[in-house]
């Protein structure tokens, strides 16, 4: 027979309190899992990349997704893929930043599919080049993609939501909002600008019965390189910026994110920051700043600088090279194809 010393007994006994206690919190988790069946879902941004990947997803666990975008070529072409997998999807096109516009969405959506329960703001331009090269112009339209339109999609579901007293919104920031990377100052910028939108709005609406989740997300491997803009020396810049994209170790599977943010939206997450590499940064970050800050100046000295760069906004296509088309960025190649951002 063994015997337990007293020490032995207390970390037992701890040890089996705290086991009980995960296991009881994990069946909480279960129970509490929303249920989304028959949900009406919105997406911003879902004619491809991660939009697209999570409405594939949606679909399946049963809601009724309703895609947005620009694009009427790429909502074409994700409606049919969509139509394969449900009967339960609507395809709208909207420039999100037109309050005008929105409202017709919203509208639209209500009248065929039925009110909005979850609203996931995902639409994003990427504008990558030294602050030489950018344009107020480019710091205005990050900020009507990344900011006004989330803003005028909330400000027109919430009541909506408040009467009802549930729903769900998702914001799709950027661990950029954390860590501000060089060569992409609009970009980061408005996200900033989104996060603190997004976690104020999370701590007012919750006693309404809404709940909102702020994803941040690292790189992500959806394809979506291709259709960044680009300026100072094209190349150089898309070069970096696509292999950056499809290096496993330092980006994450599309897939692997979306199912992330679909679970931390049903389990009614304040906040979740996807990929090691993410966290990383936002915990070094959050300790000595001063030393990521200091990194990213290491790094902004290894970038193209803005020496013979053009202030000319290119597509990354138009900024293809032989090395943006090795295979080292082979996986962002696949994710084009197969996430509907050729």
């Amino acid at each position: 027979m063994m015997r337990f010393s007293g020490i032995n007994k207390f970390l037992l006994g701890s040890a089996t309190v705290i086991g009980g206690a995960i296991a009881v919190r994990s069946m909480v988790r279960a129970v509490k899992k929303y249920n989304l069946r028959d949900k009406v879902v919105l997406i911003t941004g879902g004619s491809r990349g991660l939009g697209l990947v999570m409405a594939r997803q949606l679909v399946d666990l049963g809601a009724k997704v309703v895609v947005c975008a620009r694009d009427e070529e790429e909502l074409v072409r994700s409606a049919e893929e969509l139509s394969v997998r449900t009967q339960h999807y609507l395809a709208v096109p909207c420039d999100i930043t037109d309050p005008k516009q929105v409202q017709q969405l919203i509208e639209e959506t209500e009248s065929i599919m039925g009110p909005v329960d979850v609203l996931i703001n995902n639409a994003g331009i990427i504008q990558v080049g030294p602050m030489e090269t950018l344009s107020d112009q480019d710091y205005e339209q990050a900020m009507k993609v990344h900011f006004w339109g989330p803003y005028y999609l909330m400000k027109a579901v919430i009541p909506g939501m408040k009467q009802r007293k549930n729903g769900r919104i998702v914001n799709i920031v950027s661990i950029g909002d954390k860590v501000s990377f060089p060569h992409l100052l609009p970009y980061n910028a408005s996200k900033y600008a989104l996060s603190g939108l997004s976690e104020g709005l999370t701590a007012e609406l919750r006693r309404s019965g809404i709940k909102v989740t702020t994803i941040y997300p690292g790189l992500m491997r959806t394809g979506s390189p291709r259709n960044i803009d680009v300026k100072g020396r094209h190349e150089e810049e898309y070069a970096w910026f696509k292999i950056s994209d499809s290096l496993p170790v330092i980006s994450m599977n599309a897939e692997r994110a979306s199912k992330q943010i679909i679970n931390a939206m049903r389990h009614g997450e304040r906040t979740r920051t996807l990929s090691f590499t993410a966290k990383l940064a936002k915990a070094v970050h959050g300790i000595a700043p001063d030393l990521t800050i200091s990194a990213f100046e290491a790094i902004n000295s290894l970038l193209p600088g803005p020496e013979g760069g053009s202030k000319e906004k290119r597509k990354g296509y138009e900024s293809d090279s032989a090395i943006s088309s090795s295979s080292l960025t082979e996986k962002t190649k696949k994710a084009e194809v197969r996430n509907n951002e050729l």
